[in-house]
């Protein structure tokens, strides 16, 4: 009996209105080359994140959708809400 555990994204998406980056990870666990489980973590990544830790699609996908106008609409956004 061989069990396995395989970690990736598998889903990374942008959402609007400011690119916020989501990631989804699976955690599969596999049987003899048969998954028998799969669990899933999410973390979020806004226009301000440190990227320098993510993998390199990530990274990608941030560097096209972060434009200078959408980080500073970000930035007006997030500074109204600490009023």
């Amino acid at each position: 009996m061989s069990l396995t555990e395989e970690t990736l994204q598998d889903k990374i998406e942008v959402v609007q209105p400011y690119s916020i980056v989501q990631v989804r990870t699976a955690t599969v666990i596999k049987k003899d080359g048969t998954e028998i489980s799969r669990n899933f973590h999410r973390h979020t990544l806004a226009p301000n994140a440190d990227i320098s830790n993510e993998s390199t699609e990530v990274q990608a996908i941030a560097n096209a959708v972060w434009t200078d106008t959408v980080k500073a609409n970000y930035k007006t956004f997030v500074e109204s809400q600490e009023v």
